[in-house]
């Protein structure tokens, strides 16, 4: 070990990654320099296909293309719904990008027409995709412009990734793409979805601006807006790519309440934000569980673990609590990699916590001004979640590193729910003394997040 790790950026800190596991120094460098730089191949679960089924489903190669922005514009050019096209997982925006859609219609008769969009595949199937709907991605990532030579660089990474191994693995934390890559705000609208506060979600995703935040084209017409309130005038103001604040204030400039404003976005985007807010509970206690002294690659009593199957695939649902009469069982399971030690995405079903964990987790509720019932959302009850359960160490992947030029690349796959760029925030360590690395920030008007 060489001495205690840096401390991570106010605007990581902010959402909960308050701590690194590796203590190697920051490698300078820069990362998603060109979206070719950072590519992702989903590592799909195909729906079954079928000649007569009611489903298209599409292997989509995109660049430089946000989910949800991407669905639309497909939607679009296949006079669908706004709403029609259906995934498993979202990725970054900024990213070369390998992935499934689906939706209820006919096959495209042939290319859909958008730019950096390329229909690998395209078939019939019985069944269409849902969230979840893939085992992983595989990832090639190069780092650029390193301030030490590539091959002192892999040195470092490689010492790095010794510790982590040693450690058990890495923080299974929700990466800033979560909680919006240009304004990392989904998280604050959630937290009012929950609170059943509508208004405050619906001012909260127009007007705010947080910390770690990247300045925009729409900087101007937020802070306009606070202090004019008039949705009419608003829509002038607000750059016409902000699709979603604009769908917003045209429902607003229209009379009715928040509630009915918040139904003109799709109700996957409204269930983002919720998750968002389960999201950096989540962080936040795995910090405050570090920050207290107790293991991450064990359990202790009070805990839960979610047993590995023989596919390597965990189960959110499936987790067996710990107490001290089987705390022995659960410890050795987790030693031989049978299961892992998880933490509570909150919803209404989480139970009460026992034990210091679960003192940790109403530590932070109380913070936050919330309980596990409240996740029922009586105001908005299409997204209520009823919570799960999330592994809070990974192991560490075979990681391939490649040195290229002034650079370096990082090859490797990971289960689904992981962020790429958290493991890699562990090698590179952005915002540390010295570094130059801003991995989660990106320039456009997309402002909604990408696993």
């Amino acid at each position: 070990m060489s001495g205690e790790p840096p401390r991570p950026p106010d605007g990581e800190r902010a959402l909960g990654l308050e701590f690194y596991l590796s203590r190697t120094p920051p490698v300078p460098g820069r990362l998603k320099a060109r979206a070719e730089e950072f590519r992702v191949s989903e590592i799909s679960s195909y729906p079954l296909p079928d000649p007569e089924g009611a489903f298209a489903v599409l292997r989509i190669a995109s660049r430089d293309w946000e989910q949800h922005e991407l669905g639309g514009a497909i939607a679009r050019r296949l006079g669908l719904g706004p709403h029609a096209i259906q995934w498993s997982g979202t990725k970054d925006r900024r990213a070369e990008t390998d992935r499934l859609l689906s939706y209820r219609g006919p096959l495209p008769s042939g290319d859909l027409g958008l730019p950096r969009v390329e229909v690998l595949e395209a078939y019939r199937a019985r069944d269409g995709l849902v969230l979840g709907h893939h085992y992983g991605n595989a990832f090639e990532i190069r780092v650029s412009e390193l301030a030490v030579p590539s091959e002192e660089a892999r040195s470092i990474f490689q010492r790095a990734a010794e510790e982590l191994r040693a450690a058990g693995g890495f923080p299974n934390f929700f990466g800033l793409q979560r909680f919006g890559e240009v304004r990392p705000i989904t998280h604050v609208v959630g937290r009012c979805l929950v609170q059943g506060d509508l208004a405050g979600a619906v001012d909260a995703y127009l007007t705010a601006r947080p910390v770690g935040g990247t300045p925009g084209a729409g900087d101007a017409a937020r802070a306009a807006y606070a202090t004019h309130r008039d949705p009419v005038r608003a829509l002038a103001e607000f750059p016409p790519e902000y699709r979603f604040e604009r769908a917003l204030l045209e429902r607003l400039a229209k009379g009715p309440g928040p509630d009915r404003a918040l139904r003109a976005l799709s109700r996957d985007l409204r269930l983002l934000f919720v998750h968002a807010f389960q999201a950096l509970l989540f962080n936040r206690w795995v910090s405050r569980r570090h920050r207290a002294g107790l293991p991450l690659s064990a359990p202790s009593a009070g805990d839960r673990i979610l047993r590995v199957g023989r596919d390597g695939t965990v189960r959110s649902q499936d987790a067996v609590p710990v107490a001290e009469d089987n705390l022995p069982e659960c410890r050795d399971l987790v030693a031989r990699g049978r299961a892992l030690v998880a933490g509570p995405l909150v919803g209404f079903e989480t139970p009460p916590g026992g034990g210091p964990v679960g003192e940790l987790l109403a530590g932070v509720l109380a913070e936050e001004g919330v309980t596990p019932d409240m996740f029922r959302l009586p105001a908005a009850p299409e997204v209520a979640s009823r919570g799960g359960w999330r592994p809070i160490l990974l192991p560490l992947p075979p990681i391939d590193l490649a040195p290229d030029g002034d650079g370096l690349w990082f090859r490797f796959g990971l289960p689904k729910g992981a962020y790429a760029t958290v493991l890699l925030r562990e090698f590179l360590k952005p915002g540390a003394a010295g570094s130059r690395v801003e991995p989660f920030r990106l320039t456009g008007g997309d402002e909604f997040s990408n696993t």
